[in-house]
């Protein structure tokens, strides 16, 4: 029988009161913790994933004085992780006197549950909806259906859930309801967590702390929003023995502005990597909201994806195409004590093979910094797999092209699902570049990049069809320069499928 680990203590808010779990371990669920430790069986278990969203809880994070609120998933993020904030699941959101709040009558009213299972996790999405609409006021039917793609429902079908999304904002707010957000920002002020230097889950609040912890034990496990590694702990029962969070460290947690870049740190989630670059490049705004689904999005970050490696990661073949570049960092001991050093190199430089990189046992991804747009310069990305929402790509292909007097004068093109890491295409921008930006010019191109990788046959697809979809999706670019917008997604509205 193997020995108990040791743990440590975890404190965060409910219903405004500080909850102090003692001997938590470091790779526990929240879902476990809230389930198993402290016995709050509304928050469902389903895939053990992310992916169908039953477990849905909403965190509130004090930001600057207003209290910020996240729906994620339980099930797949560490319970230590949410250490100093406020965690509403299910059982706190209606009133002590058994009113419910709006966004679980919305779902009475509009007949908006069926078997039932599901239901928690729609409610708890609903109700991050409702607060951070400052009560649910002018959420439109395609919000609606982004910010619910992370919930599956398998009986009750969409529609009747839509409708209480968009009715919540309607029904008055019981007393008993409403989230006392000034009290509440006090109260995480006085839980804020306090720094531990020897404990089995390290969650640093500085980058030189972060990078120290990082020199000091080289084989901690790291994780930034878990939406991976949570799955290694329910799917594979893998077990840390220690756990270095890097998303506590405050000089990651920014995107900052440069004239020619952006940077975005380690520990900026998915939902705030993909608004700064969807605010310079508003073409990428459906191609984020297909990133997953918003519970997962609201955890995992872009450097824990970049990071990963996984060869159908969404973002690296974006990024990639972008001519985005990573900044490696470590802790340098010096005879003053230490420095941080660093060392930038490009996205497509950073892999060696399946999930394996670069980086030294002591560094960390730091930053991810992505050029500026010019304006002279077309970008696309695709996206295909084989549901709409939620889902893991079969193939990504994004690319940039500036064409001038007819002729390609440059063109960066980033592939995903087609090898064993996210690559640059370069056989095939060689085939391009210089060349007439005409019909037999993609031609050659669709051909060359078929030829260039040899994709793998899965679940997702086969090898022939990613091959044959590589050289589509350059004839779709193609076709959507020359000023066809028919066929792009986009131009499409979706709402009416899932009625």
């Amino acid at each position: 029988m193997n020995a108990k680990k040791p743990g440590q203590t975890l404190r965060f808010l409910r219903r405004g009161e500080a909850v102090t779990v003692h001997d938590v371990a470091p790779d526990r669920t929240l879902l476990d913790l809230l389930r198993e430790d402290l016995h709050l069986s509304a928050t469902k278990e389903g895939c053990g994933e992310g992916d169908c969203g039953a477990c849905t809880v909403v965190l509130g994070e004090a930001v600057n004085g207003q209290l910020r609120y996240k729906a994620i998933n339980s099930c797949i993020r560490l319970a230590h992780s949410v250490d100093g904030m406020a965690v509403y699941t299910a059982e706190d959101i209606a009133a002590p006197s058994g009113e419910l709040h709006p966004a679980q009558e919305a779902m009475v009213q509009c007949h908006g549950s069926q078997c039932g299972f599901c239901t928690p996790g729609f409610v708890m999405s609903l109700f991050g909806m409702y607060q951070n609409k400052k009560g649910g006021n002018g959420i439109s039917r395609e919000q609606a259906q982004a910010d619910l793609s992370g919930n599956l429902c398998r009986c009750t079908g969409y529609r009747p859930i839509l409708d209480a999304a968009q009715q919540m904002g309607q029904l008055p707010l019981p007393a008993g309801c409403a989230v006392d957000e000034a009290a509440t920002v006090a109260a995480l002020k006085a839980l804020k967590p306090k720094a531990a230097a020897e404990t089995p889950y390290l969650r640093p609040t500085t980058l030189s702390g972060l990078l120290q912890a990082r020199a000091t034990h080289p084989k901690a496990q790291v994780v930034a929003g878990t939406t991976d590694v949570g799955l290694w702990v329910t799917k594979q029962h893998r077990r840390f023995e220690r756990v270095l969070d890097v998303t506590a460290a405050r000089e990651l947690q920014r995107v900052e502005t440069y004239p020619h870049h952006i940077a975005i740190g380690a520990a900026v989630t998915l939902t705030e990597a993909f608004a700064a670059l969807v605010k310079e490049r508003p073409q990428l705004q459906t191609f984020a909201q297909r990133f997953a689904g918003l519970p997962v999005r609201n955890s995992g970050t872009l450097g824990g994806n970049v990071a990963n490696g996984s060869p159908i990661g969404d973002s690296m073949p974006l990024l990639i195409a972008l001519g985005a570049s990573v900044v490696l960092m470590r802790w340098k001991k010096t005879k003053t004590g230490g420095e941080i050093a660093h060392r930038e190199l490009r996205l497509e430089d950073l892999y060696t093979g399946y999930r394996t990189n670069v980086m030294r046992p002591d560094e960390l991804l730091c930053w991810i910094k992505v050029p500026r747009p010019t304006g002279h310069a077309t970008e696309r990305v695709y996206k295909i797999s084989k549901r709409f929402d939620d889902d893991i790509s079969a193939v990504c292909l994004a690319i940039q092209m500036t064409v001038k007097g007819g002729v390609v004068q440059q063109v960066s093109i980033g592939a995903g699902g087609v090898a064993a890491t996210p690559a640059r295409a370069r056989q095939t921008e060689a085939a391009l570049l210089g060349q007439p930006w005409t019909a037999d010019t993609v031609m050659a191109g669709a051909a060359a990049l078929r030829a260039e990788f040899q994709p793998i046959s899965d679940m997702r697809a086969s090898a022939q069809y990613r091959q044959t979809v590589l050289g589509n999706l350059l004839q779709r670019f193609w076709l959507e320069s020359q000023g066809l917008q028919g066929i792009n997604l986009d131009s499409l509205k979706t709402v009416g499928a899932l009625a």
